[in-house]
Formats: C-alpha cells, structure tokens, sequence
C-alpha cells in the first residue's frame, strides 16, 4: 500500500552506516538484501517540492518480501510477466522487487498520454500487454482504469491496482529469487525508430553493467546522492536511478516527469535541497531549465555540490549544456560537472562514459568531408569566423571510453573494421549485451550476432580510444548520394529566433520517381503568415546554402511534433504524420519545385 505522507517523519539520509560496496552482487535481491541492512532510501517530491513519500531500502525488502509472498499464492510458472505501469510512485519499487523475489518477470510500461490521447494510450498499453504475454498486471492510483481497458478480454490472472494485490493472502513458503542466470525484467524501447522492442536483460547483465556504472563511470564516493526525474520505464531511469542508487546504497531523490515537464525548474530546486551530487538528462532537460530561468535564479538555487551532471540518451547538444553552464554559474554550476556517455537498453544502460571533471569535449569537424567521405576530418582550431563561415562546421560530443569488459568497433557497410576518424556503425560485444528481444528472434538475429555482436543501429568514430556518436543510421538522409544527418538541418533551424531548440525534425522522403526529398517540419508559434513565409524562404535559402540540397519546410502548430515515451523526438512517426497530410500527387509537385 501507498505510504501516507503522515507516516513521514524525515528524508532518507545521504550517509549510510554500510561498508559501500560497488554493485558486486549477483542479482538484483542480493543488491537490496545489502542496501536494506543499512539507513539510505529514496524519497518521492512533488512539483511544488513537497516531500510526499520516503522508503528507506529496509522498508522496501521487507515491503517487497510480503508482496512477493502475496504473489506466490496465485501459483504461477517461474518467469511468469507481470506488466507494471510506471508512474513515479514507491509502489513501483515495491512491485518491481517483489517479482525479484517471487520468480516473476517486471515489465515497466510507460504512463505517457501525449501520444494521442486515451485511445491511443490504451492501444499502446494492450498492444505491450499481449507482446510481453503478461500473466499480471499493476497500475497505481490513477492509470488503473486505462489498465482495466487496456487488460480486457486478455484472461490475465489478476489485474488492479496495488490494494487489489494486497487484499491476497501470504503464503509462508520460503521465497526463491530470480538467479544470475534468469532475466532480471523486460525493457521497452522508446521507439524513436520502430515499435518499441522488448529488450530481455538478466540479471547477470544488469549487474555487471551497474558495477562498470558505479566504479568505473561515476566512481561512486561515500557522501554521493542523487536526484532523478527520469521516467522509470526508460533504460537511464530504470538502470540509473532506481537500480543503481540501491547496487550503490545511495540515497535518491525523485521528482515525477510529469512535474518536471511543468515546472522544470523543480529539478533545480531539489538538487538545492537534497545537496544532490548527481543527477543525468537528455540535452533537452538541461535546455527546459534554461527557458523557465526567472532573474531571481541567483537567489534560488545552490548547485555547488553537484559533481556529476550526466547527459546522454539523445544526440547531446553541446550548445544547449553550455548555456545551461553559463546561466547557472553564479549558483555555483561549473560546465567541468557535465559527463557525456552512450548507452542503450539493449546493453543494460551504459557503453561509454567520457571523464569526471573534464567537462565535454567537443569535435568540429568538416561537414561537407563526412557527408561525402564518411571521415571526420578535424576543423583547425585556428580557424577565424570568416574561415567557419566558408566551412561546414559539423560538432560532435565525445562520449569516452568503453567500460571495462566491452569491446566496441566501428564498422563500414561490408563488415571491414574501420580506423581512427572513419565513421561507421557501432557494433558492440560484452557481458552486458541483451539476451534478445522477448519472442522476437527474427528481429533478435538480426541485430544479434552468434558471436554476440550487436548491432547498435548507431553511427559513430573513434577519436585516441574513444567513441563519438553522429546519430542513428536509420535517420541519415542520403541525397543525390551524400550523407546528411538530420541534426544538422535541426540545427540550422534552431539557430533562428522563431525556432526553440527541440522545435523541429528532419527526414526524407520518396517522391513518385523515387528520389529522396529532405523534410523539415518545425513547430511554429508565430501566426502572421507574412513572416511565417519569411521564416520559411530565409531557412530554405539557409540549407541550400549550408549542405546544398533542396529542403521543403512546413510548419505546424506548438507541442504536435511527435515523441517517444521517453520524451524523444521520433523521427519516424513525424515522417508518418506528413505522409499523412501530403498526397502522392503533392510529392510530386515539392520534388520539381524545390529542384
């Protein structure tokens, strides 16, 4: 059941009374066996910065323990899903562990309605339900009616909010927790590209991966604490923020991603309170923060001991960060505190991790060079503003070197290895690597090597040993046989006064003759149609100039670009979207207009 907050008698404390140990355990419940014998916890806040819930890890085990014996009475076959919508809530925490110890697989799923409202909320939920073959299903205050919707007609064993489990009765058998070997839970994609994949990750993957994240990536001190608005059915809130603070016995504080999404700068105002050290978000967090600063920023917020600012799960946007870094500095924010990485849920969470307290380092590149010869050829630093102006300058963040235990290549299309500064797919081989995606070994085997190598579906180049991620190879725009990324039309767009960062995506698209067209489709909140289609000739005349193609721009109303459960982009469905509001005949007519 919900903790009330009149039960709260104070936060979970950052110091723990425990030797810290680095997540050297075999499983998940061996993780929070040893993080419950000490005092650190996590606590739930509200937008407004109430705090509404805390759950100390001793709390938890016991909590999860019950409920996992409530489970066992419904006798299901060991490995048995159990489908849990993800709200920001400790119920979450307590039914994801409870399957830890009953033998029973937690699937995350995500709580969005931004992708179209409740039909296709409930859509989403069932189709994910019927994929994973959930034989149970939970959802908290709130989302059970979309769930009870959602599970209707599929004949699963019990479906309901958490008092609907707690009404069953304990069995006093002894427990048998998932093993090294068994799955420790089902991770969905976002989806930015494709339906989202049920990615199946074992407990000896995860916690392999969690011991490289908090020894080798963070380098997790005593003292550390974190802070977390993250969705916890995405890989970076899931693995990062509830696994790892208990693999690391670290207090963490959450914020839903609701309230963040209203009030970003409550994610400031928590790592104020808490004196949070650290704390990870895409690109587009640190840039939401930015947007809502008011001028009494410098009064409100001391970030002083925030040492690791993590940013990844995106293309990172150096541009956006440095703003953030030069807005905050006076609240005691230093840029040194940003740390790049690369992962993906297919690997657990983390490949890559670029060095504590060195800040990002930034690669410029010649634009025009890696579209046409696919090498990163590096700008000279001392290039003047005329020289730039003359030059694609194309930058990219260095996401470090791979944690121990990966190995990583850089391949072309024939499969040859590649060398320093030759951009290729990312193809990845360890101990954390998915087993597969869950009932789906047509998709497994092909991103899936016998050998073990998985296809990342990433572009990327090595610079002295470490990896620079351009962007996904299912979104690279090949016109008239040159590569372009679409974050370098995004770019130009963002770098108008109309355009926020965020605000557009770019793809392709087959005209009737099959040539590729490039897409812009930016949201616009300017009305008056005389600049609007100023806005529009300036950006289309802008890509001519920069990457000499030819672009079409449409612009449509504020918050309707699609995204993925995550808050990413997509890509792909923006593309679907047009398609949908453009005629074959239309294309036709934009391919001889914009030639």
């Amino acid at each position: 059941m919900p903790c009330a907050p009149d039960n709260i008698m104070m936060a979970t404390p950052t110091n723990n009374s425990l030797p810290l140990k680095s997540g050297d355990f075999p499983t998940l419940s061996v993780a929070l066996d040893y993080a419950g014998a000490g005092h650190t916890g996590c606590n739930f806040y509200s937008g407004r910065g109430k705090l509404t819930h805390t759950l100390s890890y001793t709390d938890l085990r016991e909590q999860a323990q019950r409920l996992a014996r409530r489970l066992n009475g419904l006798a299901l076959p060991r490995g048995s899903r159990m489908a849990l919508v993800a709200d920001t809530t400790p119920d979450f925490l307590r039914f994801f562990f409870a399957c830890q110890y009953a033998g029973l697989i937690p699937v995350p799923l995500p709580i969005s309605l931004h992708l179209g409202g409740h039909e296709a909320y409930v859509t989403q939920l069932r189709r994910l339900i019927q994929n994973c073959q959930a034989s149970l299903a939970m959802a908290p205050e709130g989302f059970e009616p979309f769930l009870e919707e959602a599970s209707s007609g599929l004949n699963l064993a019990l479906v309901g909010g958490p008092e609907v489990f707690a009404s069953l009765d304990e069995t006093q058998n002894s427990l048998c927790p998932l093993a090294s070997h068994e799955l420790a839970y089902i991770q969905y994609t976002s989806g930015s590209t494709r339906w989202p994949r049920g990615v199946e990750v074992t407990q000896a993957a995860v916690m392999t991966n969690l011991s490289g994240i908090i020894r080798n990536g963070l380098q997790v001190r005593s003292g550390d604490r974190c802070v977390s608005w993250l969705p916890f059915y995405h890989d970076m809130g899931l693995v990062g923020f509830v696994l790892g603070p208990i693999a690391s016995q670290l207090s963490v504080d959450y914020l839903s991603t609701r309230d963040f999404a209203m009030r970003p700068r409550s994610w400031l105002s928590l790592m104020t309170k808490s004196r949070a050290t650290i704390s990870f978000s895409p690109s587009f967090g640190y840039e939401l923060c930015v947007r809502r600063l008011g001028e009494d920023a410098k009064e409100q917020y001391d970030l002083s001991t925030w040492r690791i600012a993590g940013v990844g799960a995106e293309t990172i946007r150096a541009d956006s960060l440095l703003r953030f870094a030069k807005a905050l500095k006076p609240n005691g924010f230093t840029a040194q505190s940003f740390v790049a990485c690369y992962g993906m849920a297919e690997c657990s969470l983390a490949i890559t991790f670029a060095p504590l307290s060195k800040g990002l380092a930034v690669d410029r590149v010649d634009g025009d060079w890696l579209s046409d010869k696919q090498e990163a050829r590096p700008l000279p630093t001392s290039l003047t503003k005329t020289d730039l102006q003359e030059t694609r300058c194309s930058k990219f963040v260095n996401c470090g070197t791979p944690l121990p235990g990966y190995e990583v290549q850089i391949r072309n299309p024939d499969g040859h290895v590649l060398g320093e500064r030759e951009s290729g797919t990312i193809f990845v081989r360890g101990a954390s690597i998915m087993r597969g995606y869950f009932n789906d070994p047509k998709l497994t085997s092909e991103v899936l090597s016998s050998e073990g190598w998985l296809n990342t579906g990433d572009i990327g180049y090595w610079i002295n040993n470490s990896l620079v991620v351009i962007g996904r190879s299912k979104d690279l725009i090949i016109i008239n046989g040159r590569n372009i990324w679409p974050q370098d039309l995004e770019f130009l767009a963002e770098q108008q006064s109309e355009i926020r960062p965020g605000d557009s995506s770019a793809f392709s698209v087959s005209d009737p003759d099959r040539e590729e067209l490039a897409i812009m489709v930016i949201q616009c909140r300017e009305s008056n149609e005389e600049k609007r289609e100023q806005l529009v000739n300036r950006l289309r005349s802008l890509v001519f100039s920069e990457l000499s193609i030819p672009c079409h721009i449409e612009l449509i109303p504020p918050r309707t670009l699609p995204r993925t459960s995550s808050g990413k982009l997509s890509r792909s469905r923006a593309k679907a979207d047009f398609l949908k509001r453009v005629r074959w005949e239309e294309l036709a007519l934009l391919s001889k207009t914009h030639t």
